[in-house]
């Protein structure tokens, strides 16, 4: 369900973040691509920051570490000051470069600070092209349909939102869908680790005709508001505010807008579509069956069991997962669970800023009400045709544990129009893989099963 990512140290997702920049006066932007290689131990870690300048001088970031198949890791902020000085942070990690320009401004000298350590890092201007992962499925220009920046409200929330919406040759009205990300900070393409999962679906889609709309979470990208604030209801009012917009479109056909939803997106799409009767039809990718707490510890143990860890470790892992999600849910306020997770985790062997990392995650407004919320109830009064679909080596949202009671939760409703298939081979972002494990995902060239695209497209079509 979370994304799942190292540098270093096990890692977690950080919001994107931006900061005032001021133009240095030599000339020499930190925009662009830098490259440096850490000795970290003897084992030599490559960290790659992409930066970018937005037209009103705002910096943002993201980090990649290609040697840990990490890739796409937001920075929480990015700083460059007149004196040639530069400073990138990835706080969810606690971890911080700082850096100056040199004389020929060619790189910038400096260190990587995490867990304590500090490390010299040297970082090159690069080039992004050169390092990126090969992405077969991605499309290129030119494009056989139209594909708009768009904007949009959640007058609710009070924000904006923004988006590519992509229109189908041909005459219209067509039907449509909205795509909703899983958890964490994500972009319009739902960008992990070098892939943009999303990007491929909407081509996919629209070329087959059906409209797509695909926006970056509230706080992220170009859409106003305060991720860090929000939980899963605040992720269903955005996702009723896209099914509002598409409804103005004159390209779609407002009786055939559904809502495609992938992990904690797959959560949203239910919550949504029984607040109306908007949504023709949902599509969940990876759904869960399960509440939270459960699957944070199935997942645990899934991913450990794949990685060949002897069963003992497996199971002493997940006792001590339990015991910190635990905390979260029954402590009566949040010094006291910080103070008792604080007390597990070093039993454990973690301390530090590792730990605090770990227990701000734990105690965030998103975790507390994820830990808890049950979605089968929603699932029993979504009476709209529904096609849920697992991947069978998902290790995040394994299938044979969720699929099932979602599968169940919708029949004892009543729906009338359920297909839940579990896809063999698949992981949990719906690529071919061998174990399933997070640490394949970067190296995997397959961004999207063209198996699991075409069931997605014919389903919808069938229905619209």
């Amino acid at each position: 369900m979370a994304r799942v990512a190292g540098v270093i140290a096990a890692l977690s997702f950080a919001g994107v973040g931006v900061a005032d920049a001021q133009d240095l006066e030599g000339g020499a932007d930190v925009a662009g691509s830098w490259v440096g290689t850490l000795d970290a131990a003897g084992q030599k870690l490559r960290l790659v920051f992409h930066i970018e300048r937005d037209d009103d001088g705002q910096l943002s970031g993201t980090m990649d570490s290609p040697d840990q198949g990490a890739y796409g890791l937001a920075l929480s902020a990015v700083e460059e000051a007149e004196d040639g000085s530069v400073r990138f942070e990835f706080s969810m990690a606690a971890g911080e470069f700082t850096g100056r320009f040199s004389d020929d401004r060619r790189t910038i000298d400096g260190s990587w600070a995490q867990g304590g350590a500090s490390l010299p890092l040297v970082l090159e201007r690069t080039d992004a092209e050169a390092l990126a992962p090969a992405r077969p499925q991605e499309p290129e220009p030119p494009l056989p349909y139209e594909a708009l920046d768009v904007e949009f409200e959640n007058p609710e929330a009070g924000i904006r939102l923004a988006g590519t919406f992509t229109i189908p040759p041909g005459d219209g009205p067509h039907p449509a869908v909205a795509l909703l990300s899983g958890s964490g900070p994500q972009d319009r393409n739902s960008t992990v680790f070098g892939h943009r999962p999303f990007l491929v679906l909407a081509d996919y889609l629209t070329r087959h005709g059906i409209a797509v709309l695909r926006f970056d979470d509230r706080g992220i990208g170009s859409s106003t508001g305060n991720f860090a604030l929000a939980t899963t209801p605040d992720f269903a009012s955005d996702a009723l505010a896209a099914v509002a917009f598409l409804q103005t479109r004159s390209e779609v056909d407002p009786e055939k807008i559904g809502l495609v939803g992938h992990s904690e997106g797959a959560i949203v799409a239910p919550m949504a579509a029984n607040q109306g009767d908007d949504v023709a039809f949902a599509v969940l990718l990876a759904s869960t069956g399960v509440n939270g707490r459960e699957l944070l510890v199935m997942q645990a143990k899934a991913m450990n069991r794949a990685a060949g860890l002897p069963e003992a470790v497996v199971e002493q892992r997940a006792e001590v997962q339990e015991s910190v999600l635990d905390v979260a849910v029954v402590a009566e306020n949040d010094s006291v669970a910080a103070e008792q997770a604080r007390t597990i985790l070093a039993d454990a062997g973690l301390t530090g800023d590792a730990a605090e990392g770990q227990i701000r995650w734990l105690l965030s407004p998103w975790m507390k009400y994820f830990l808890v919320y049950d979605q089968l109830p929603a699932l029993r009064d979504l009476s709209i045709p529904v096609l849920a679909l697992n991947g069978e080596k998902d290790t995040q949202v394994p299938p044979t544990e969720n699929l099932l009671p979602v599968e169940e939760a919708l029949l004892e409703g009543g729906n009338p129009d359920v297909t839940a298939e579990v896809l063999p081979g698949l992981n949990h972002l719906f690529q071919t893989a061998e174990t399933g494990v997070p640490a394949e995902y970067a190296g995997i060239e397959e961004t999207f099963s063209p198996a699991a695209l075409e069931k997605i497209a014919t389903w919808i079509l069938e229905r619209t």
